[in-house]
Formats: C-alpha cells, structure tokens, sequence
C-alpha cells in the first residue's frame, strides 16, 4: 500500500477555505518521536497530518503512560485547543514518522472563527476523536490484550495504508497500557498463526482479515467514525 501524502481535513474545505490555510503553512518532516505539543501547554502550531501517525498520549505521576488518541492524515494535531481556553492534560508526539503542513495556531485560531466550513469540519473532526477516545477508554477496561492489540495495529494501518508498521514492543506496551511481556505473548501467538510476522521493531501484517476477526467490536466502531469523517 501507498503511503498518504494527503490531509483529508484541507481537501474536504472550499478552494477558498483551503487556500486560505495553505498559504499560511510550512511543509515539515516529522521524525519518530517528535512532539507536537505538551500537556498544560497552547502549541504554537497546528498540523496538518499528511503522512505519519500521530498519538494522544496521557501520562500518569508515577511515568506510566496511555494512549487515548491516533491522529493521522485524516486530521489535525492541535485541534481540541480550538474550543476553549482550558489546557489539555495530554500530550502528543509522533509515533512514526511521517510530514504535515504546519500552520501557526493562531492563524488556525483566526480562520475557526471567522470560516464557517472551516469550523463545522473542525467541530466534525473533534466530535470523532472524542468518540474514538470513548470506546478506546471501554477497550482497554473490556478487552483482552490480543484484541486490543488487533484493533490497535488496524487503526494504525488504516492512517498509514502500509503493510509494513515500524513498533517496538516496548512502544506498543507503552500505547496499550500493558507489559512489554504480555505484548511480546500477545504477538508471538498472532505471528504463530500467520496472521503477522514482528522483528527487529516492525510489524507486518499478513492477513489482515485474520486481524479483524481477532480484533474487539471496537475496532468497527472506530473505523466507521473514521470512514465517516467529512462526507456530509
């Protein structure tokens, strides 16, 4: 598969709209790891995801860390700082590499206040992260590893369209919430069924239909808000 060099947000606004937001942007590569913003903070940037993925991360007093959140080419990092004036708690960084068109957030700021479509799809795009957060919160409580596991790895391969995801195991105990030794279980036993092969820190997915089947309910829950995304 492909990879996205494409924002799914910008194409879906008038050419208006769109220019409006592209002439304001910087073509940016996003290595592994790079944060976008900080917890408690107002980022100075907006990004519009054009490859690469993207995760909201929570993390706790004592380093542990969740994710609660994936952001890919479908979206922009930056935008729940859009509603209000209240600091998010969460964290965002990327967790593989990918570019984006980066937009000062104020000029992001202008252009929700005064672009009526602009607003409406940016309202859209938050209303589906926040249910994407709702039924991740009820998987990770419900669900066992290998199912989340699942779901987790389709998520990922949806945003990147690619066969080929680059994740350690100790990276995907940190996105799951689990031990490194429950994940290293979890995926030598899919590996076992030819459903992925893992090594030297990428995951290929062999039969994706074999994925989805042991994947939880949530995975379709999530997908379709996902595919839904600015089709009104």
């Amino acid at each position: 598969m492909a990879q996205l060099l494409s924002n799914r947000f910008l194409s879906s606004l008038s050419p208006e709209s769109r220019d409006l937001l592209k002439c304001q942007a910087t073509a940016v590569a996003l290595p592994w790891w790079t944060v976008l913003y900080e917890a408690q903070t107002t980022p100075p940037y907006a990004f519009f995801m054009t490859s690469g993925i993207a995760s909201v991360v929570t993390e706790m007093s004592d380093g542990s860390v969740a994710e609660v959140g994936v952001i890919g080419n479908e979206g922009v990092v930056g935008s729940l700082h859009l509603l209000g004036s209240a600091k998010a708690s969460t964290r965002c960084f990327m967790q593989m590499e990918g570019t984006a068109l980066r937009v000062p957030f104020s000029e992001v700021q202008k252009a929700f206040q005064t672009r009526d479509d602009i607003r409406a799809r940016f309202l859209e795009f938050i209303q589906e992260q926040s249910m994407t957060l709702a039924q991740i919160a009820g998987c990770h409580r419900l669900h066992s590893a290998e199912q989340r596991l699942a779901r987790w790895l389709l998520m990922a391969q949806d945003r990147t369209q690619s066969e080929i995801l680059g994740f350690t195991q100790a990276f995907l105990a940190m996105m799951l919430g689990s031990r490194r030794t429950t994940v290293t279980l979890v995926a030598s036993g899919l590996q076992k069924r030819g459903i992925l092969e893992y090594q030297r820190g990428q995951v290929r997915i062999l039969d994706r239909q074999s994925l989805v089947d042991a994947a939880c309910d949530c995975y379709p829950i999530t997908k379709r808000l996902y595919d839904g995304l600015y089709k009104t």
